[in-house]
């Protein structure tokens, strides 16, 4: 990457933080707005001012944001947390994700050049994982129940990190049977257990250290976020260098941070925040590189599958998976639209795209990107609409009177934005 290309990336990283709020009031997510400018700058009236990433840069960006999400995502859900929806929360993360990946799976099979392949498993798990941040509307609006955008912020958030291992297995098999890898399904099981028990014993043992510096006053308050920064990396890394798997290590480092850090868990703002700035990253480098090759290589079984992705496939596990907790069918079905895919599915596809070399890869990439831009646009459009119209309807009348809400979680950074209901008129 040039100067120049440095130049262009910063100067649209400034403009959004200038305009985010004004592009926000008229539903211009970042994903949105990023995406789109990824676009022009390749395949648009932009094209001589075009960035012209390497695939060593791409690759890197890639790893190091979904290592910082997966950690952030982790460390961010205490028990404290989970107590209240406990039940629900386990419904959706150990039913209804699975039920997802399969059924994803197997509705991959109508994808010319997957068929009942490691392709078809990559497709189904890549699209399981949700990103609460393509509908931020809904996340802030108080006119949506609490216990909903609850259960919605914690499902985002762990549901990658359980995805990631399935993920990872289906590009090793995949890489195997075209014979452009070494890695296969049993080497890769052995790293994800490798990569969880360095993720513990890295995670615990800094999060320790960290709650022990701070009590003792060794940690400056300005460089406290940066050691925290620091360890997510460290949790990657060290995993990599030792022929374990760093996305597994990040994110049960994330969880062992937490659990062992206690009151030092508060310092992961910092880490949210960077993550924030690469995630925006991400979504132009997918509107360089991803948008354009989708489109022109879509076929209807493609356009076919993100639909049912983003409905069926979706919805139903959604449906099973919280029968019978008397949420009531409105809020079911909000529950289940509102399963946005978003980051984690980007970064998928491009370490497909990069593991499996280009044209292996490309049946399987091009349905993840083109169901992730339907997904950008379709969320990102109607989160707003939806939250005001339908919120208020949602709640079950046995919980409106209840004395008190539990406690949210924190909420990603991306998603931090104006409510509706406070937005200045134009």
């Amino acid at each position: 990457m040039t100067a120049w290309d440095l130049a262009i990336v910063t100067g649209l990283v400034f403009a959004w933080g200038m305009l985010s709020a004004r592009l926000e009031r008229f539903d211009m997510t970042a994903p949105i707005v990023f995406t789109a400018a990824g676009v022009l700058l390749t395949h648009g009236p932009l094209t001589p001012l075009g960035i012209t990433p390497s695939p060593e840069l791409v690759k890197l960006l890639a790893e190091a944001t979904l290592a910082m999400v997966l950690f952030s995502d982790a460390s961010r859900v205490g028990l404290r947390q989970l107590r209240p929806d406990l039940g629900l929360c386990l419904r959706l993360l150990l039913l209804g994700l699975p039920l997802s990946i399969a059924l994803g799976t197997v509705t991959a099979f109508i994808l010319p050049g997957v068929g009942v392949t490691w392709l078809a498993l990559l497709v189904g798990a890549a699209l399981a994982p949700t990103d609460a941040a393509l509908g931020a509307a809904v996340m802030v609006n108080p006119s949506v129940p609490a216990r909903i955008r609850r259960l919605l912020n914690i499902e985002s958030g762990l549901n990658d990190g359980i995805a990631t291992p399935v993920v990872l297995i289906a590009i090793a098999g995949a890489s195997t049977a075209e014979h452009i890898g070494d890695t296969g399904p049993g080497k890769a099981v052995a790293e994800l257990a490798l990569g969880l028990l360095i993720g513990i014993a890295v995670g615990a043992g800094g999060g320790r250290l960290i709650k022990l510096g701070r009590d003792r006053g060794w940690v400056a308050d300005g460089f406290a976020g940066a050691a925290v920064l620091g360890l997510a990396l460290c949790c990657y890394t060290t995993s990599v260098a030792l022929d374990g798997n760093g996305f597994i290590a990040a994110f049960t480092g994330g969880l062992a941070f937490t659990a062992a850090g206690g009151p030092a868990a508060k310092l992961v703002p910092f880490l949210e925040e960077t993550g924030a700035l690469l995630s925006l990253l991400v979504w132009l480098l997918f509107g360089v590189i991803a948008v354009v090759p989708a489109m022109e290589a879509l076929t209807w079984q493609t356009a076919l599958y993100a639909v049912l992705s983003l409905t069926a496939v979706r919805i139903l596990p959604v449906t099973v998976a919280l029968a019978g907790t008397r949420l009531g069918r409105p809020a079911v079905l909000f529950v289940g639209w509102f399963g946005p895919r978003g980051l984690a599915s980007v970064v998928f596809a491009l370490l497909a795209l990069e593991d499996l070399s280009g044209p292996a890869a490309r049946p399987a990439t091009t349905v993840i990107a083109f169901t992730v831009l339907l997904s950008v646009l379709a969320h990102g459009l109607t989160a707003d609409p939806l939250a005001k119209r339908y919120g208020s309807r949602l709640a079950p009348p046995q919980e409106v009177p209840a004395p008190a809400a539990p406690a949210d979680i924190p909420e990603r950074r991306l998603i931090r934005r104006t409510p509706t209901h406070h937005r200045p008129k134009a």
